[in-house]
């Protein structure tokens, strides 16, 4: 969830009290950081789970153990742990979507090999399909954030501690408008987003049992607060939209430099400013207050996807990565995608995503609904061209064909090819094999079955290196999220 920031510790920083004309100014100047999309990063999360029992939780002791083994590697990622003990690796911020692949694929390859030596796997869900929520961090910070969210019910433990994304960052985009204007992909990433949701929804199990959704994770931060993981309001310019919903979004707590965390009710941070009670808010509350926000894309300057379930087996997580990329990135695909995105709206109505009934049908049925499917296959079929112009390599584009063979052309997710929670023992999902290369599921009726026709290319790694040697990690050095 990237909430160690600093200035976070829990002490009143000295700084000047802020003003509503100050708040706003700052908002609008951080928010969207404009100039030509350069730069690519991704955040990944994973649950930890034992490889021979994963539906038996992994003790403290055990866990404790092995997170201090990965704390040492020298990865070119930033290393951080979630509440329930999920894994978090953010890239730095790369210059191309291959430099991103292999330096992420390198950093993986070196936790995989660790995790493994204590037994234990990171396992690419959308929601633990096996284990309730158990917080295993202790720091103020997260006591006041599970107090304030047992406000609007379970979802927000479920979520602290259950949950694993994707999320894909990505610059802005340029002042101007077109294809590349961040305007534009503000736009776009609200529509696109949902289809994002329903291609990549891989979380069908909570507790051992079915919930009636392909995306249990995108179900839960729907239910987790009234206001907290809204979009912004339609009908206003970007900065001017996201500054005003920042600062009339209720505060999840105030820090003090002892004792716990205040967790205030119904507390704006606008309200906060004009009151100044308990005690004025600075700069580095603004700061904090940010990152108690989860909309499905957050501007910090770039933009974060959050919308994306994490995904099974070792080559899944760069598909939707590969894939937001491209389709944002190349001007001829934003395009081709805009148009096909952009009836979408109607669907999804007035409501802010993620609720709204084109967020909530994507979450809960995925590419079997008709609409979505069609916008999916569009997408991921402009995606592959503009891969091949980005200078993606062939291993990468193979990777992403075979996702669209197998579930794209075929009106299907993830979800749909997970066994109940007693039986994913022997899937890629544990064993590190890609279920990419397991059999394909019967196609449904009506569903094209035949391949799609591209040249054709012989065997390439994402990393180069003899294909049993894993990855060498890089050179150590400061990491920063993307």
């Amino acid at each position: 969830m990237g909430l160690d920031i600093p200035g976070a510790t829990g002490s009143r920083p000295d700084a000047v009290p802020l003003d509503e004309s100050g708040a706003e100014d700052l908002l609008r100047g951080i928010c969207f950081k404009t100039g030509p999309p350069r730069t690519v990063g991704v955040e990944l999360e994973w649950l930890i789970h034992d490889r021979e029992r994963p539906d038996l939780p992994v003790g403290r002791e055990r866990l404790d153990s092995a997170v201090e083994a990965v704390r040492a590697l020298p990865l070119s990622a930033a290393l951080t742990f979630e509440p329930g003990g999920q894994l978090e690796l953010s890239s730095q911020p790369a210059g191309s979507l291959m430099e991103c692949v292999e330096t992420t694929a390198a950093d993986l390859a070196a936790v995989r090999a660790s995790l493994g030596a204590a037994g234990l796997a990171p396992v690419g869900l959308g929601v633990d399909p096996w284990q309730p929520p158990r917080r295993r961090l202790r720091e103020r910070r997260y006591e006041a954030m599970e107090a304030a969210l047992d406000r609007a019910g379970p979802a927000g433990r479920a979520m602290m501690c259950t949950s694993a994304s994707v999320q894909v960052c990505l610059d802005a985009g340029e002042e101007e408008p077109g294809p590349l204007g961040y305007g534009r992909r503000w736009q776009l990433a609200h529509l696109l987003g949902a289809v994002l949701v329903a291609a990549f929804a891989n979380s069908p199990f909570q507790q051992g049992r079915r919930t009636g959704w392909r995306s249990t994770r995108q179900s839960l931060w729907a239910d987790l607060d009234p206001g907290r993981t809204l979009a912004p309001g339609s009908g206003r310019a970007p900065r001017e939209a996201w500054a005003a919903h920042v600062l009339d979004t209720t505060v999840l707590c105030i820090r003090c430099e002892e004792g716990p965390w205040d967790v205030p009710e119904g507390l704006t941070f606008r309200e906060w400013i004009r009151t100044g009670s308990p005690r004025p808010p600075v700069r580095a509350d603004l700061d904090y207050h940010l990152t108690t926000l989860f909309p499905p894309i957050r501007p910090r300057g770039h933009l974060e996807l959050r919308m994306i379930d994490a995904q099974s087996g070792p080559d899944g997580w760069l598909v939707p990565l590969a894939v937001a990329t491209a389709l944002f990135d190349d001007p001829e695909a934003a395009e081709t995608v805009y148009r096909a995105v952009k009836p979408l709206a109607e669907t999804a109505g007035s409501p802010a995503a993620p609720r709204n009934p084109l967020w909530t049908t994507a979450a809960r049925e995925g590419l079997a609904d008709p609409e979505l499917r069609t916008a999916a296959t569009v997408c991921f079929g402009a995606a592959l061209p503009a891969l091949e112009r980005m200078g993606a390599s062939g291993a990468v584009r193979d990777t992403v064909a075979a996702f669209t063979d197998r579930y794209v052309a075929r009106g299907r997710c993830p979800a749909d090819d997970l066994p109940e929670p007693g039986d994913l023992t022997g899937q890629g999902l544990l064993t590190g094999r890609s279920l990419l290369t397991g059999p394909v599921p019967p196609a449904g009726p009506d569903v094209p079955t035949g391949p799609v026709d591209r040249p054709a290319r012989g065997p390439e790694r994402l990393v180069a290196g003899p294909p049993t040697t894993p990855p060498t990690p890089p050179r150590p050095g400061k990491a920063a999220s993307a």
